[in-house]
């Protein structure tokens, strides 16, 4: 791959995307070490904007610099897990009490919508994993606080270097498509805090089906 395909974006940003994807498909595995040479080389690009790139990934928790030694995969402890999952609980289940008071019909018929490509992708699992996320992402989108997104994500990506995502767990997308008709009945219901408790408890059993 050549500099010149890295464009339009900052080539530091498009090394970044490049990195994270291989991280997050575990070409790049938690606790190794990142050959920041090999893959400039690689790459066909100087050192500086792997560097650049590598500084992104680092604020964003997926990477660790340590002193001497380069760059490494994040490792995710088991607090790592509950501290995240707390906090995403915290952040998403506010922007299921908002939706539930604030969306309007035709932004809940596209929660709905959504919810119902949920049910139909039972089967297969990489396409629940997907749908998944981007209901949790419909109702950031709806919620409408840019903070908030911002930080979900954040904590979102750091979610995933777990080594094993509590959806492949046996039974786990049976259960997770229970708990999202429930959060589903209490924003079409128009049940506030009940959406809130409904996706806490949701993160809850996520997490223990990630550990």
């Amino acid at each position: 791959m050549s500099a010149l395909s890295l464009a339009p974006r900052a080539l530091y940003e498009e090394v970044a995307e490049l990195l994270r994807q291989r991280i997050f498909a575990r070409e790049l595995e938690p606790g190794s070490w990142i050959d920041e040479l090999r893959i400039a080389e690689a790459l066909g690009i100087s050192r500086t904007p792997m560097r650049e790139a590598l500084k992104v990934l680092a604020a964003e928790g997926l990477v660790t610099m340590k002193v001497r030694r380069g760059a490494y995969v994040t490792e995710v402890s088991e607090k790592d897990l509950r501290d995240v999952y707390h906090l995403l609980a915290l952040l998403e289940s506010d922007a299921a009490r908002v939706v539930a008071q604030t969306a309007s019909a035709e932004q809940m018929a596209k929660v709905s919508a959504l919810h119902q490509e949920l049910e139909e992708a039972t089967h297969d699992r990489d396409r629940f994993f997907q749908i998944n996320e981007a209901f949790h992402m419909l109702l950031l989108e709806l919620a409408d606080n840019r903070w908030r997104d911002q930080v979900v994500a954040d904590l979102r990506k750091v979610m995933k270097l777990n080594r094993h995502s509590s959806l492949f767990k046996e039974g786990r997308i049976e259960q997770s498509l229970i708990e999202h008709r429930a959060i589903l009945q209490a924003l079409t219901a128009r049940q506030p805090e009940l959406a809130a408790e409904r996706l806490t408890a949701h993160f809850m059993n996520g997490l223990q089906a990630a550990q």
